[in-house]
């Protein structure tokens, strides 16, 4: 077969790109994401669905802090730009919630039905909406960390520069659009020329504000590859960056560092916001 990409074949970058059957039994880790986020609903204090913009899936989820005048941590989740849903890993805010930080779930439309575009947008309406409302959702600024997770990581990236965010932190992030346009993911992404250009966010790359990069010790190669890339890509251009391996974590594991305060992403959140 035919080279496309880094010297790999279209069934090999298929297979790089395929986080769920790197993994042992995705189906029964994803069930455990959701039975301990069922659990987190039922036992902190939340606002839930609030609507940020008009489509259906442009909501929130707010769990405040128990403290005032406190950080906030935004997570942007993943599946690829077009699965999942934020209450999956609304278990993730257990530790950070712990640790005296509010924690804010974003949601946003999911490919096919919206497209790249739509997607980075809705994400920018979100940060908008909540740098509106700073007073009601006791949003301290300068304290404002916005997080995600695969295509989530993408979205921080390409957002970390707006008005509300002072801190960032990326986790398996995908900067480049190139080898997505070129494997399985595209099948609903259906990526634009521009698009790949405009929101592989390696390209248009400025100094910002302090941002962890983070990514799983034992992930495939192209995720660790592309974090990799970033943080070496920010630290030539003078950025506040720092880049952390989590432990021999795969792609889905390392989110369990966020469930308690001791915890390896939760203790980095908060030298982050330290910095």
């Amino acid at each position: 077969m035919k080279e496309i990409y880094r010297g790999m074949t279209r069934s090999q970058l298929d297979a790089a790109y395929n986080n769920t059957k790197a993994v042992e039994n995705f189906t029964k880790l994803l069930e455990e994401f959701q039975f301990s986020s069922k659990k987190l609903y039922l036992e902190k204090k939340s606002q839930i669905d609030v609507c940020y913009h008009s489509s259906p899936r442009t909501t929130f989820d707010y769990f405040p802090a128990s403290q005032k005048n406190c950080p906030t941590f935004i997570f942007i989740h993943g599946g690829y730009w077009q699965n999942c849903n934020k209450e999956d890993f609304a278990f993730i805010a257990e530790g950070i919630l712990n640790a005296g930080i509010n924690v804010i779930l974003a949601e946003y439309t999911l490919a096919p039905e919206a497209s790249m575009t739509q997607i980075v947008n809705e994400i920018g309406l979100l940060l908008d909406y909540l740098n509106q409302h700073t007073v009601e959702l006791n949003i301290t600024r300068g304290k404002v960390c916005l997080g995600g997770h695969s295509a989530g990581g993408h979205l921080t990236v390409i957002h970390r520069n707006h008005p509300l965010i002072s801190h960032a932190m990326p986790i398996s992030a995908l900067i480049d659009l190139q080898p997505i346009s070129l494997c399985w993911l595209n099948d609903k992404l259906s990526l634009s020329d521009n698009e790949i250009e405009k929101y592989s966010p390696i390209n248009k790359l400025i100094k910002g504000g302090p941002i962890a990069v983070h990514v799983g010790g034992g992930e495939l190669p192209e995720l660790i590859r592309h974090s990799k890339e970033l943080y070496h890509e920010l630290k030539d251009i003078g950025s506040n960056v720092i880049y952390q391996e989590v432990g021999n974590h795969d792609h889905f594991t390392q989110l369990y560092e966020f469930t308690d305060p001791d915890g390896f992403l939760v203790k980095s959140l908060k030298e982050l916001l330290a910095r």
